[in-house]
């Protein structure tokens, strides 16, 4: 995968006239072209004729360190949240749901693009060893398998992937989110009261946060935006994702509320504060879904990043944030890695409850599945559409796979870990057993035997308190076996949408487009088109359609572009189109030329 899907902000350079080219038999086509330096990076196209009246919504709202007991309906007692409550009651709720890592970054990634920590592209918070990494072109997120099938597209909130600026293939707008208003950075998103969110590729300052004022809670004002997104496409099928930061330390909220009074410290009460803030904003959602008629035919999914946080003076223990389980954000024992995650939709999710053990890494499959969308079949996960609908017998993953390298400790997470808090460490599970092992240090690439490996048997012992390796040591390897298995330092992606490449002189270059069908079915009706400026020459060297295009298959079209000798920077543009079942899928390539 050379090349990905890239979505822009706003074009770099003045707006010009083009022309749309196919390619055709005689290596004849109409006139069109672009220009010499290229940064190339594709993105999914909205086709035409995109309506709601067929479609699903979707609205994916992520909390940040909401641990498992730290939700009424989860067991908690102190705080309340009773919009979380009544979701859960009227929909379905997961009790062994899990995010695919300790800390946000890797968590998020892996959430995002249905890969595991073993295989994302981001496996690191920022202060882990080498830093964080960013989303690549290489990246394909639920966002852009909507987007390909016509859905506007909003992430409202914390996104958590650098660089602090627009433009690159690791903001939203290139990874499907049309729509963004938000935290780019994990230290940006520390701030309550920030000076500035970004909003796409524009840095939007909040005059009444400067200069030491603390005036506008950012929480509210993200949630207004998200509100705001559903209004304004609520005749269009759309994916709505809200990550405000609560309730991630510092504890910050202005709504004291009904703790005000508690005999708890400051830090404690408006962790509180944040914890109800969270689901006040969960329940404003959907009784805006309710007012404009779309809740019968919208999905939404509440979930969390990692377990409960310890930082800023919160104390997760006088709350039961991990409620039954051992651990806490960082740990790889459940208390970690176990969230809440709540499925709600009038029409399209079945009440109760289920105890499959789900990964956040099912979302990718899950939402391309309800919506229709063909979807990457590389990825980890697998999707539960059949278990929202009602189905009793959903596919189950043979193991789940989750790792560590977090260079940051807290007091409680590593007595935990038994003073191992900041090695490097694994965690499979398998059915009902878990391995948790730990590194001497920080290297995946110590001697087994140098590796510290506990067994447990999650059905009899879900709180971790009995370490089994001693006593079944081939269960415990054998799990070992499959944590080594699972890991890759580079994982190779399959081909998937989009790849445009530019090759050749100033005057004239070359433009090779190719459509890979990266998805389970037979595409149809497939074809490149390329659009460039009016006026600059195209010869087209071959065909760029065909009728089928099965699973692994590419399309590949070839163009010969001539630029005029006085032009201004621009951007080619290829699209491929196709037909996935009864519906037309379209994704794009650009090429910036300087």
């Amino acid at each position: 995968m050379p090349s990905r899907r890239r979505f822009l902000t706003g074009a770099a350079a003045a707006p010009v006239a083009l022309t749309s080219v196919t390619a055709c038999e005689d290596g004849d086509a109409a006139q069109p072209a672009a220009r010499g330096r290229h940064t190339v990076s594709p993105a999914a196209a909205a086709p035409a004729g995109r309506t709601a009246s067929n479609r699903l919504n979707f609205v994916v709202i992520l909390a940040d360190d909401l641990g498992y007991g730290e939700v009424g309906v989860y067991g908690q007692r102190l705080m309340h949240t009773p919009r979380l409550d009544a979701l859960a009651a009227e929909g379905l709720r997961f009790t062994q749901a899990y995010a695919a890592a300790p800390v946000c970054a890797p968590s998020r990634c892996s959430m995002f693009t249905g890969l595991h920590s073993g295989h994302a592209t981001v496996r690191n918070n920022p202060w882990g060893p080498g830093g964080q990494g960013a989303l690549t072109d290489q990246d394909f997120t639920f966002a852009e398998a909507l987007r390909a099938l016509g859905y506007r597209t909003g992430l409202i909130g914390k996104w958590g992937f650098g660089p602090n600026a627009p433009g690159q293939p690791s903001h939203p707008n290139s990874r499907g989110f049309e729509e963004f208003h938000g935290y780019l950075t994990h230290h940006h998103a520390h701030d309550y009261f920030p000076a500035y969110l970004w909003h796409n590729g524009t840095r939007e300052e909040i005059p009444d946060n400067q200069g030491g004022a603390q005036r506008v809670y950012a929480p509210d004002l993200l949630s207004e935006h998200a509100l705001q997104f559903v209004r304004t496409h609520r005749d269009e099928p759309f994916l709505l994702c809200l990550t405000p930061t609560v309730p991630h330390a510092p504890s910050k909220d202005p709504h004291p509320g009904e703790y005000a009074d508690r005999p708890w410290t400051g830090p404690n009460k408006r962790h509180a504060a944040q914890v109800t803030t969270f689901d006040t904003q969960v329940g404003d959602v959907v009784d805006e879904l309710t007012a404009l008629g779309l809740a019968d035919r919208t999905v939404v999914l509440v979930t969390s990043d990692n377990g409960p946080h310890e930082e800023a003076g919160t104390d997760p223990d006088l709350f039961d944030g991990n409620g039954p389980l051992r651990g806490y954000k960082r740990n790889l024992y459940e208390g970690g890695i176990r969230v809440p995650l709540i499925a709600w939709s009038p029409r399209h999710v079945r009440s109760g409850t289920t105890d499959r053990p789900t990964p956040l890494t099912d979302l990718l499959p899950t939402l391309a599945d309800l919506a229709g969308a063909p979807a990457p079949t590389d990825v980890d996960g697998l999707s539960v559409a059949p278990l929202l609908r009602g189905s009793a017998h959903p596919a189950r993953h043979d193991s789940l796979y989750f790792y560590r390298n977090h260079a940051g400790v807290t007091a409680r997470q590593d007595a935990v870990d038994h003073g191992r808090g900041d090695r490097l460490a694994e965690a499979l599970r398998r059915g009902d057993l878990k391995a948790v092992r730990f590194a001497p240090g920080r290297s995946l690439r110590a001697p087994d035997d140098q590796w510290d490996v506990e067994l447990y048997d999650l059905a009899r012992d879900p709180g971790e308190e009995h370490d089994l390796a001693a006593a079944r040591p081939a269960q415990a390897d054998a799990l070992v076996r499959l944590m080594r298995a699972s890991w890759a330092p580079v994982y190779p992606r399959r081909p998937f949408g989009v790849t445009l490449e530019v090759g050749g002189g100033e005057a004239e270059f070359d433009v090779t487009a190719t459509l890979a069908n990266g998805s389970a079915r037979p595409w149809h009706a497939a074809r490149l088109t390329l659009d460039v400026p009016s006026g600059w020459p195209v010869h087209a060297q071959g065909p760029a359609g065909t009728d089928r295009l099965d699973p692994g298959e590419r399309l590949t079209a070839h163009w010969r572009v001539g630029r005029p000798r006085v032009s201004t920077a621009t951007t080619l543009t290829c699209r491929g189109t196709a037909h996935h079942g009864d519906d037309e899928v379209g994704y794009t390539a650009t090429v910036t030329l300087a």
